[in-house]
């Protein structure tokens, strides 16, 4: 469905967008005697005049952990897919031709391609985090309307204009925070905001131990592998396996920003959510860390972290990066009790153990994303807001990103939710770096 010119909180609009008119219209004048189910949309199935017509940007690991969640939609159906890996692209293509049945869809080595074509309403956007914000603009300039993997953006000043494009062009946008539409984590938010811990003081969010990357050389770069291009807005460097590789990418500043970044999204996400702050965020952070050491590593994020954020009325934050992978949780702290969700088994606990008797069904956990592309098809089709849009995606990432511009500059920062601006010179510098050209936004 082509995006209305309308802006995400726009109320929807009746009839049929125009290509949806052109499609039906074509269909009526050429219809054949005979017509399958599936193409009249009976027996469950959705004609193809109301699907929703996707393309995949960046088909690696990720995306294909989330296709699933896709593809048991009924009503869209994925046209192309774009890589900068041709092992990547074709192996995607077999993947969705053995889902349709089909050799239909099609291959771009670059993704402006793929945004230029008018049959596609929308993307999924699951490339290295650098990509994220770049691709989402172009993307909404398209007139595409976007779901986009977590973190939306790599600097503030990325997340900002994430926002503004998406309200300039009406787009539909998703973010890939899927715990806003996982059971156990809806009911956890759904206890703070009931008031059954009382009032909610402490939020406590714990990633894991940031990894660190041995000192590798550079080499050839891989064939079939566009390797401008997978650097994209980010600084040219040499090919270097054990810098790129593996998600090691992750653990450096212009690709990535560490688990703080990577994971801790999803906790500040629902701190904000949970407390009814999606359009605002903290007043203070600081924090103490501890780094990669330079003569045995070559990664730049923090090994362990403990961070805090302070909203203007007091309420704290508190980010862990420490113990391991499978130790990650966040947990709501009032003065009546507390109520923890633990990421590796979706496992919710209380004290008091009363509070668990209000959940009355446990939903899908975070590993099934279903739900939350299923917001945004509605959403595509209403042309209201997604669950996690873009003011609400951007301000939750602000806050890792602050705690980590805290981090790098070892001292404690103020920061004005307004203007998003901090009291130092020096971080907002940080707030913004210039892409390489041409990947401008």
């Amino acid at each position: 469905m082509t995006p209305h010119p309308s802006s995400p909180g726009s109320e929807p609009q009746a009839g049929l967008t125009r290509r949806q008119f052109l499609r039906r219209a074509a269909a009526a004048t050429v219809a054949p005697l005979i017509v399958p189910a599936s193409v009249l949309g009976r027996n469950g199935a959705v004609a193809p005049s109301d699907r929703i017509v996707f393309g995949c940007i960046g088909v690696g690991a990720r995306a294909r952990h989330v296709m699933p969640s896709f593809l048991a939609q009924p009503d869209l159906v994925f046209a192309a897919v774009s890589d900068c890996r041709e092992d990547r692209l074709k192996s995607a293509k077999a993947i969705m031709d053995e889902h349709y049945g089909n050799r239909d869809c099609r291959m771009y080595a670059d993704f402006r391609e793929l945004l230029a074509q008018p049959d596609i309403d929308a993307v999924f956007i699951a490339t290295g985090d650098r990509w994220h914000t770049t691709a989402s603009v172009w993307a909404a300039r398209a007139g595409k309307d976007i779901y986009c993997e977590k973190p939306v953006s790599m600097t503030l000043s990325e997340g900002r204009a994430l926002v503004d494009t998406c309200r300039r062009y009406g787009t539909i946008y998703q973010a890939g925070t899927q715990r806003r539409s996982t059971g156990s984590y809806r009911f956890a938010a759904e206890m703070v905001r009931q008031g059954r811990l009382g009032h909610v003081h402490t939020v406590e969010m714990q990633v894991w131990t940031g990894p660190t990357v041995a000192h590798d050389k550079p080499t050839p770069v891989p064939a079939g592998w566009d390797y401008d291009r997978w650097l994209g807005p980010v600084q040219w460097r040499p090919f270097v396996p054990g810098r790129v590789e593996g998600g090691n990418w992750n653990y450096f500043w212009d690709t990535g920003e560490g688990p703080i970044i990577g994971m801790g999204c999803h906790y500040t996400d629902q701190m904000q959510w949970a407390l009814g702050r999606d359009h605002t965020g903290p007043v203070e952070f600081e924090g103490q860390c501890t780094w990669p050491d330079p003569a045995r590593f070559m990664s730049e994020t923090p090994v362990t972290a403990e961070a805090r954020c302070r909203y203007a009325d007091g309420v704290v934050g508190v980010m862990y990066s420490r113990r391991s992978f499978a130790e990650r949780y966040i947990r709501f702290i009032g003065d009546e009790g507390w109520i923890q969700v633990d990421d590796e088994t979706n496992a919710v606990t209380a004290e008091p153990k009363s509070i668990l008797g209000f959940r009355t069904a446990a939903g899908v956990d975070w590993a099934n994303a279903g739900d939350h592309v299923r917001n945004l098809l509605d959403s595509i089709r209403s042309r209201r807001p997604t669950i996690c849009h873009p003011e609400a995606a951007h301000r939750a990432q602000s806050i890792c990103q602050a705690i980590n511009i805290g981090l790098r500059l070892g001292r404690k920062l103020r920061w004005d939710p307004v203007t998003e601006r901090f009291d130092s010179e020096d971080a907002n510098r940080m707030r913004h770096r210039e892409p390489r050209v041409p990947w401008c936004i």
